[in-house]
């Protein structure tokens, strides 16, 4: 059946599994996740450990896996994280995927996640084939409109050459903005050693690069975007 969705939305059981009531057991599922991790323990095994422990939904499984990381991981990634009012006049690298997807998420009212390292992820998922929807345009203008704010220098947004429709997502960008939008077979691998400042929230781009921009936070905060926010990064 082919995508018809409008919408970079919510899954429509979302809203049950992430109400208020249930916040009390995913902190203490992300807080023991996190503790198996900063301990090396694996990553798969940890999350199934906790997941049936607190007998957690696929995405609620989901969205600990993307929102919690060791302490060792979320200090160093910190460490490394360029604050938006030191971006001035630098050339920002954009995981272009990562962070359009998002703010797509954001502004169609999605839940999205504060993570330990204080990343905002959503739970979206890309499955081979990109399709544009309401947001796409609006969501674009808008991370250009934050980094002119921040008076950057240059941007480049890198995209998944593999993925379906990537061509017609350059395209758009490069009508819709002065950045320019670069295909590469694996743009992580670029980003993780280009050494200049990486917009993305992707935990192996975090782990890797020389230093990053928290740019999805910045857009989602500063534009005061409808997402449902769900604070992964304390726990009771």
């Amino acid at each position: 059946m082919p995508d018809k969705r409008k919408h970079r939305g919510a899954n429509p059981k979302d809203a049950e599994l992430f109400d208020t009531k249930n916040m009390p057991i995913l902190r203490l599922a992300a807080a023991d996740y996190s503790m198996l991790l900063s301990k090396d323990y694996p990553q798969t095994a940890s999350l199934k450990l906790v997941g049936d422990k607190f007998k957690l939904k696929d995405r609620q499984r989901l969205a600990l896996m993307r929102s919690c990381c060791s302490q060792i991981q979320a200090a160093q990634r910190k460490s490394r994280e360029v604050p938006p009012d030191e971006v001035a006049g630098s050339e920002i690298l954009i995981d272009g995927y990562n962070i359009l997807i998002t703010i797509e998420a954001a502004l169609s009212s999605s839940f999205i996640f504060i993570g330990m390292d204080g990343c905002f992820r959503d739970l979206a998922g890309l499955h081979g084939t990109y399709r544009k929807v309401s947001e796409t345009i609006p969501a674009i203008r808008l991370i250009d409109d934050c980094l002119a704010e921040l008076k950057v220098s240059q941007i480049t947004w890198f995209l998944d050459k593999p993925v379906s429709n990537s061509g017609k997502l350059k395209k758009i960008i490069e009508q819709q903005t002065n950045a320019k939008a670069v295909l590469l077979d694996s743009p992580d691998k670029h980003l993780k050693i280009s050494g200049k400042i990486t917009a993305s929230s992707d935990s192996i781009i975090l782990d890797n690069c020389k230093k990053w921009l928290n740019l999805a936070r910045y857009v989602i905060v500063n534009k005061q975007l409808p997402a449902k926010l769900i604070d992964l990064s304390k726990y009771d």
